[in-house]
């Protein structure tokens, strides 16, 4: 990736919905180029999906959890996998220190985020966990 290519990941980033025109306008390159660069960057598995992002505010009323995960051995691929199938996990990140994985629960109900939180402790090559739930967001990017 040159740098090119990461200024026009930082515009869709910003803004998703953004013309190939506008786009080609802003880096001063053809839409031809841009077109380009966007398959290429689709075809390679660096642009996965577009989305559309809302202020927390009004995101959604799912209680939202972040869950931090020890894990035995060398089990970190098993779990991940394992994680990556349950559908109240809506992010999954590697991590250094005390903790191997970070998870991202977002769940409708407090006694959902119960059962859930539940199902997830016990996965064998799990050595320990610790749950936060997420109150309020100050600054989202």
């Amino acid at each position: 990736m040159d740098t090119l290519d990461q200024n026009l990941l930082g515009l869709l980033r910003a803004n998703a919905r953004l013309s190939v025109a506008t786009l080609a306008k802003k880096l001063d390159v053809s839409r031809g180029t841009i077109d380009n660069r966007i398959q290429k960057l689709e075809d390679r598995g660096i642009i996965v999906g577009y989305t559309v992002r809302l202020r927390p505010e009004v995101e959604t009323e799912d209680i939202v959890a972040w869950m931090s995960i020890a894990v035995e051995g060398h089990e970190t691929r098993k779990i991940v996998n394992l994680l990556m199938g349950e559908p109240s996990v809506a992010g999954l990140h590697d991590t250094n220190g005390r903790w191997d994985l970070l998870a991202e629960l977002r769940v409708p109900t407090i006694e959902q985020l119960s059962d859930v939180l539940d199902r997830l402790r016990t996965l064998k090559g799990i050595s320990a966990t610790e749950t936060s739930i997420h109150l309020k967001t100050f600054k989202a990017f």
